[in-house]
């Protein structure tokens, strides 16, 4: 079953990031798929200020780094894949799950790893439907 969510700015966004914040916690991992500025990060940002990071500025694209760690109600740690060569093996390189054993793993470009990604999972891909307006579907996977 899935949920289907519609955002009409980035602000939007993030709010729902922290409303969806409330449905996660430690061991969960949240898959997030869609184009490169379809809002990925933001709506991370809302997950984490969700879960009690104070400072937004904290929270952003970890593409050079890999993962980026914040310490909220319980740790998250944000993994991003888009410049892994071999995303489904690299994945457990980085210690995905030793990373779920101490709190929450939210991952940008899920996609590219496929079944490689951990199960059960909530899986949100963003759909761009105009400039500002964005379509997310929520959906637990496994």
């Amino acid at each position: 079953m899935s949920e289907t969510f519609e955002t009409c700015s980035a602000a939007e966004t993030e709010q729902l990031g922290r409303k969806l914040a409330e449905r996660f916690g430690a061991g969960d991992c949240v898959a997030l798929a869609g184009e490169l500025g379809s809002g990925k990060t933001v709506l991370v940002r809302g997950i984490a200020l969700g879960l009690g990071i104070e400072d937004q500025r904290l929270v952003c694209s970890p593409t050079y780094v890999l993962v980026r760690e914040y310490a909220g109600a319980i740790p998250i740690f944000h993994i991003d894949l888009y410049r892994l060569t071999e995303p489904a093996s690299e994945l457990a390189e980085l210690g995905a799950d030793e990373m779920l054993a101490e709190g929450l793993v939210l991952i940008e470009w899920a996609d590219r790893a496929g079944e490689a990604l951990p199960r059960p999972r909530w899986q949100i891909d963003i759909e761009v439907t105009g400039a500002d307006r964005r379509r997310l579907r929520l959906e637990r996977v496994g």
